[in-house]
């Protein structure tokens, strides 16, 4: 990771690799740099097979991520001749991520903020975060992020999201599925929930993830033809072989990630 911009912190400690939105004075919104910093430091974390687990939160008590910002004036203006834009591929690149990613909600969590919270594979938030999708507010939709979070909660409650523009609180984003855990001590809360699978099988997980990400927009059929093939796969694995060793001999399993 050469070129991480000061718009982002990024620290790696005990296999956790902490990614931080280090703009504070902007409720930590979105940039072009922030999500290029962000796109290299995912891709660097997915091919370090030291990287058990990324945080991703935002600098401050305020704001995981406001989203857009807005007051640069040009938020919803792209070069039309490119097919693709940069936080659109950022969110492609985390279907192609194998480590899990945590959002660490600290705050505010709006409109784009949003999706870079529903990238994440799972989510604990502070008591006073609050989640809204506000972008009919100022005449727009939050089309991108409809994309991650079309499946992860129910219908009616992402409508009534994107179309009041209003926020909910901790709680009431616990009780739709759209995060995992509210910690009053928030560090702690992620940590207990790192501690649940870090001493879990490496290769088990970054298999795992790859199958979870692939067989969302599978038939049934087309879902079970390939995880039927990818569990042999699984057992062919040194984890494997190690983790039922283990079991039988009645000792803690010594993994290799392999």
């Amino acid at each position: 990771m050469t070129d991480i911009p000061p718009e982002l912190d990024v620290r790696q400690q005990d296999g956790v690799l902490r990614l931080t939105i280090n703009r504070e004075a902007r409720r930590n919104a979105i940039s072009s740099a922030v999500v290029r910093g962000l796109s290299e430091a995912l891709t660097a974390a997915n091919q370090d097979r030291s990287v058990r687990a990324i945080v991703l939160t935002g600098a401050g008590e305020k704001a995981f991520c406001a989203g857009a910002d807005l007051q640069t004036g040009q938020s919803f203006q792209f070069d039309y001749s490119e097919p693709t834009q940069g936080i659109a591929n950022l969110f492609r690149l985390t279907r192609q991520l194998n480590v899990p990613l945590i959002a660490r909600v600290n705050g505010a969590c709006m409109a784009g903020g949003m999706g870079l919270m529903a990238m994440c594979d799972m989510a604990v938030a502070a008591p006073h975060a609050i989640f809204g999708l506000p972008e009919v507010k100022v005449g727009v939709f939050p089309a991108q992020v409809l994309s991650l979070l079309n499946g992860l909660i129910g219908q009616r409650a992402l409508t009534e999201l994107c179309i009041t523009g209003e926020p909910i609180n901790a709680h009431e984003a616990l009780s739709i599925g759209l995060i995992n855990h509210v910690s009053e001590d928030l560090d702690a809360g992620v940590q207990a929930l790192l501690d649940r699978f870090l001493d879990k099988s490496p290769a088990a997980i970054r298999r795992g993830l790859y199958l979870m990400k692939r067989i969302g927009a599978m038939s049934f059929e087309e879902s079970m033809a390939f995880t039927e093939s990818q569990i042999a796969l699984f057992a062919l694995t040194e984890d494997a072989a190690e983790g039922q060793a283990a079991f039988r001999e009645k000792r803690k399993p010594n993994w290799s990630g392999r």
